[in-house]
């Protein structure tokens, strides 16, 4: 039903790569939060190719109620490695690709602040797309609950009836696992808006 409000997900490229990240709570008045772990989903032929995390060490401490969602504690966070030192992997993961986001306009501010914090140079990109702010008109014409940033994964999981990754995890957050939960939602959505 209205699957031509998902017609801007057909015109998605075949190839291109999505990014999580799970942090250490919310941006305050110090700014945004470090990133924990940071997710990257490949998507080859419209599937998806390879997955892959990286955890990195934060410099502020992580909060209880960030600990509670993706269940790394500060301890486990204070062995990671450091962000810059896993940057270069990163960012060739990133090069020339379309970044597609879950609520881009948390995690991308974030990611570049970390690479500014860090002084490291950010690869060309094709740019971000942002799949829970695209998928606002379907959701307000099927009269789904969203935020102003839009439907949340979690409902699009289940109203398109997409394995549910988190489930299988307790429910915890992962940013691997949530890259390719959008990367499940977004190809079925994808094939809706094809209908």
């Amino acid at each position: 039903m209205y699957s031509e409000l998902l017609w801007v997900f057909t015109q998605l490229p075949d190839d291109y790569i999505v990014l999580d990240t799970e942090t250490t709570g919310l941006p305050d008045e110090n700014g945004p939060p470090d990133i924990v772990t940071l997710g990257l989903t490949v998507v080859r032929n419209r599937a998806i190719s390879e997955s892959i995390e990286f955890n990195t060490r934060p410099r502020k401490r992580v909060s209880d109620e960030a600990q509670a969602i993706h269940g790394i504690a500060n301890q486990q966070a204070a062995r990671f490695g450091s962000f810059d030192s896993q940057w270069n992997p990163i960012a060739t993961y990133l090069k020339d690709q379309l970044v597609v986001i879950h609520n881009a306009s948390f995690d991308w501010p974030i990611l570049l602040d970390h690479v500014r914090r860090y002084g490291l140079a950010f690869p060309e990109i094709k740019g971000v797309f942002c799949s829970q702010k695209a998928a606002i008109p379907w959701a307000q014409a099927m009269n789904i609950p969203s935020s102003h940033r839009g439907p949340s994964l979690d409902t699009l999981t289940a109203m398109f009836a997409v394995e549910d990754f988190r489930a299988k995890e307790g429910g915890l957050h992962g940013a691997k696992i949530d890259s390719q939960q959008t990367a499940r939602v977004v190809e079925t959505m994808r094939c809706s808006g094809a209908l």
